[in-house]
């Protein structure tokens, strides 16, 4: 079995990426390595086993992965928080800032009834905008959030201070 360690430097950093300046978190290597893949999933569903998660909600795209397979993990649904014109039907829309320009995340009106236990899941923590966003869709929906998970936290962009504070936010792995 893969320890952090070892899962955690299969991890690339790609300079530049979308846009100069970035420098990109790529977790292509960590999943297609299986056992990796595992040991991630694990971590990122430790602090979250006995919740009682009912849906996972999980961010476009990288965050549909890490989602669906700790919704799995969690014995629950996966509901995906998509880009806009990727979902049929009535919609609830947000636009957030990025570090790098602005973007809007969708979700369904009927993909997750009101009152379900909610997990808020995506790749990275960078400026905070993306999750902040999910995190407005979910209210927006009636949802009960418990908190959200990230398998990557970039401290120096101060993601974390856009989050609820009275909610938890847990980072598997933290980068300065």
């Amino acid at each position: 079995m893969y320890g952090q360690t070892e899962w955690a430097g299969l991890i690339r950093d790609v300079p530049d990426f979308p846009r100069p300046g970035i420098l990109f978190k790529d977790i292509t290597p960590m999943l297609a390595n299986a056992a990796a893949f595992a040991a991630a999933t694990g971590a990122l569903a430790e602090p979250w086993r006995d919740a009682g998660v009912q849906a996972v909600l999980g961010i476009e795209s990288r965050g549909f992965i890490l989602g669906a397979a700790l919704a799995r993990a969690l014995k629950s649904g996966f509901v995906p928080v998509r880009k806009p014109g990727k979902l049929p039907g009535s919609v609830l829309t947000v636009e957030y800032g990025l570090e790098y320009g602005k973007d809007t995340l969708q979700l369904r009106a009927d993909a997750v009834a009101p009152g379900t236990r909610v997990l808020i899941v995506d790749d990275v923590l960078a400026s905070g905008g993306t999750l902040h966003a999910a995190l407005s869709l979910a209210r927006q929906q009636g949802c009960d959030v418990l908190g959200a998970a990230v398998l990557i936290e970039l401290q120096s962009l101060g993601g974390r201070g856009r989050w609820q504070a009275d909610l938890p936010l847990t980072a598997t792995l933290r980068f300065p």
